[in-house]
């Protein structure tokens, strides 16, 4: 995909600035403009691991790009590492730009890596992009809102910090009963304990989607129950990274449904030369 001419890349702002970009689900036609301009300024990229090379095509030859992905229950870059190197390179000079999945505010630790930048000095823009729980919705054909069966969306993790409480599912289920649309990232790994928490409130027969790799080629989607959660997805052999979605909004599911990745103009920018990442840690699943 080709950007007209009448968008070249923005200047860099003055002074040392760290911009923290959403590359969006994945598909590289669901990038923001913004979001293009920050990636084709950039010296140095420090790219999640759900960052595909699509995405980094648009990136200049000479940037130089940094893996430092996480992902559950693989050994992951250190966040305190992650920080200290966004920092040492701005301070050197480079135009920095930490690259995420989604959207950087959206369980993308947008917040504490803005605190530690800012501590050092370092100004900090951020580009938001479209989260992974919107771009499922859409694949599974619904909205997330809607004025017959859901008036609000909660967006909720199932993954939270070793020693940290897992949700309150209960209450999240006491929410959906009232008309609230459940979008759950990395809940995989935990789907069993969220199928118990929402099935003291929610009946087994509440319509659940679960949708893995939104948005790309390999997208895979099924249609559920919540009493069936759990087994769906050994069923269907979906694994992280997916995304749960639980609620009445789902029975306004269209069948019609069309991938971005098999839409007109749904091809991926033209390879760039020595698209070489530079690994910061070993990832081990």
């Amino acid at each position: 995909m080709n950007f007209p001419h009448e968008l070249p890349p923005s200047e860099p702002p003055c002074g040392p600035v760290v911009t923290l970009v959403g590359a969006g689900p994945g598909h590289p036609d669901l990038l923001t403009v913004a979001a293009v301009k920050a990636i084709r300024r950039a010296t140095v990229l420090l790219v999640d691991d759900l960052v595909g090379d699509a995405v980094l095509r648009y990136a200049r030859p000479s940037t130089r790009i940094v893996r430092v992905g996480k992902r559950g229950g693989c050994r992951s870059t250190p966040q305190a590492f992650i920080e200290r190197w966004m920092i040492a390179e701005a301070r050197r000079g480079e135009r920095v730009v930490r690259l995420k999945g989604g959207d950087p505010c959206i369980f993308g630790r947008a917040g504490e890596e803005r605190r530690a930048l800012e501590a050092a000095g370092l100004r900090v823009e951020v580009v938001n992009g479209i989260t992974a729980g919107v771009a499922a919705a859409t694949a599974l054909g619904v909205p997330l809102t809607h004025r017959a069966h859901a008036h609000g969306v909660i967006f909720a993790t199932g993954h939270t910090r070793d020693g940290a409480p897992s949700p309150d599912w209960r209450s999240l289920a006491t929410l959906a009963s009232q008309g609230y649309t459940l979008v759950i990232y990395m809940g995989v790994a935990s789907a069993a304990e969220i199928e118990r928490g929402l099935r003291e409130v929610l009946p087994a027969s509440t319509p659940v989607g679960i949708v893995q790799h939104a948005s790309l080629p390999q997208e895979r989607r099924v249609h559920a129950r919540l009493g069936d959660l759990h087994a769906a997805l050994s069923r269907h052999g979906l694994a992280s990274p997916a995304i749960i979605v639980v609620g009445d909004v789902l029975a306004a599911a269209s069948p019609h449904v069309t991938a971005p990745s098999a839409q007109a103009g749904g091809a991926a920018p033209t390879p760039r030369a020595g698209l070489n990442p530079t690994p910061a840690a070993v990832q081990e699943c």
